[in-house]
């Protein structure tokens, strides 16, 4: 474990960042989902989770952030402690499953910046330039999971370095189609359960339900002339219409029950996977302590 001290108070809010910092951030909503998830597994003892946001830096200046991974930390009113070697271990292994996503910030649980992200920010800065800090208040302070992002810069008198400052930036959640429904779910101060496929799927049909009733509403509205036609829409339907393969009943229930199939397969795959990861983090972090 890399430790340092800090003041509470060192952390200022709002600086002009220089041109070289990040404009804006980008955030897939499986990052949001990992860091939810890290927080609900997080150890007792542990107020917030911290950890390594992957991705890369688009040509206009967007970082986009496409997967995190949680880093053990301990933390006290002035001091931070980042496991160093258990974040370079898990960075060497994103590489080779993905070289093309490298470091571009780094991200903790709570709403804000705290006292104790200067020096956390420090150490990122010396991983890669310009890194950004996301927060995602896990406890609902505002009502809201809020999701935020920051970029850094040092204030300096002369020669002389006095504090770093955060200001935040522009996010944008970028969330897939198949991933709307959970994002809704994440977004509401209170569920009493997380669906199972059955009912994600059932939720995901009646989305898709109340789509074809407002698209046959706008074409009964455009051909009796009461909206205004717009040749963009029109050539938008025509094309997901044609896209639909034309099959007979049986054969659309065979390709349906093959795909469903397929899709268990990837679930129980993936969730092996998870529980191998799990008890690899758990072993890691016993043989540290011991």
């Amino acid at each position: 474990m890399a430790e340092t001290s800090a003041r509470g108070g060192a952390c200022q809010a709002l600086l002009f960042p220089s041109s070289s910092s990040p404009s804006c951030a980008r955030v897939e909503a499986l990052v949001v989902f990992t860091i939810c998830d890290s927080y609900v597994r997080r150890p007792d003892q542990a107020d917030r989770v911290i950890g390594t946001l992957l991705g890369s830096v688009l040509p206009d200046g967007t970082v986009h952030v496409r997967n995190a991974y949680v880093v053990p930390h301990s933390e006290s009113a002035d001091q931070v402690a980042l496991d160093i070697e258990y974040h370079h271990n898990m960075y060497v292994s994103h590489q080779k499953v993905n070289p093309k996503e490298v470091i571009v910030g780094w991200f903790s649980t709570g709403f804000g910046v705290s006292g104790g992200s200067t020096l956390i920010h420090e150490f990122y800065s010396r991983e890669v330039q310009s890194p950004i800090h996301l927060t995602v208040d896990t406890g609902f302070t505002m009502g809201e999971a809020s999701i935020k992002a920051y970029v850094s810069s040092n204030l300096s008198l002369g020669d002389r370095h006095l504090a770093a400052q955060f200001q935040e930036i522009p996010l944008d959640r970028k969330v897939l189609l198949s991933e709307t429904v959970e994002f809704e779910m994440l977004k509401s101060v209170v569920v009493e359960k997380l669906p199972n496929d059955l009912e994600g799927m059932e939720s995901s049909m009646q989305k898709l339900y109340a789509l074809i009733d407002e698209i046959y509403k706008y074409v009964d509205d455009a051909v009796e002339g009461r909206v205004a036609l717009d040749n963009k829409i029109g050539r938008f339907i025509a094309d997901t219409v044609s896209s639909v393969p034309k099959l007979s009943p049986s054969a659309f229930e065979r390709v349906f029950n093959d795909r469903i199939q397929d899709n268990l397969a990837l679930v129980y795959l993936s969730s092996i996977t998870r529980t191998q990861i799990a008890v690899a983090e758990k072993l890691n972090t016993a043989a540290q302590v011991l």
